[in-house]
């Protein structure tokens, strides 16, 4: 179970991930060996998971992103673990979801351009023979974009 100052570490990493065990003490009023070992306990309970930095996908030429929601021809569990299987390798999809209602799966897909999402969908998508069909949706503008959970 987590307490306070479990919390209040969650929320600093989350916001700079780089902080120094010193600096992580002096936010949430622990010792810096106190921290030091929550982050350890709360990195094996798999609560933190990583430590990453984020990148601005405009600035390195990946700034189109794509919401595409996917059928399958069959809902069978070997259909379904080769659809995850693959999309698990593709490094384009950010996110992917199980879904339930019409869609079956939703992914976040980063690409250049569109044509680099042409060659995506086309060479790639709607190739599997897991696949019924794609509907994909051009996102114009980012409104907003957090990776922090409100802990």
């Amino acid at each position: 179970m987590l307490d306070a100052i479990d919390r209040q570490i969650l929320a600093a990493l989350q916001a700079d991930a780089s902080l120094s065990h010193q600096a992580l003490a002096e936010r949430v009023g622990a010792s810096p060996t106190s921290c030091w070992r929550r982050i350890r306990a709360l990195e094996e309970a798999g609560i933190l998971r990583k430590r990453v930095a984020l990148v601005d996908g405009a600035r390195v030429d990946l700034g189109v992103s794509v919401l595409c929601g996917i059928r399958l021809k069959s809902h069978s569990p070997a259909a379904r673990r080769d659809i995850e299987r693959l999309v698990a390798t593709r490094p384009e999809i950010l996110e992917g979801y199980a879904m339930s209602g019409e869609i079956d799966y939703m992914l976040r897909i980063v690409v250049r351009d569109v044509s680099a999402y042409e060659q995506f969908l086309t060479g790639w998508l709607l190739d599997n023979p897991h696949i019924a069909s794609a509907s994909s949706s051009f996102a114009l503008r980012q409104i907003k974009y957090e990776t922090a959970l409100p802990v």
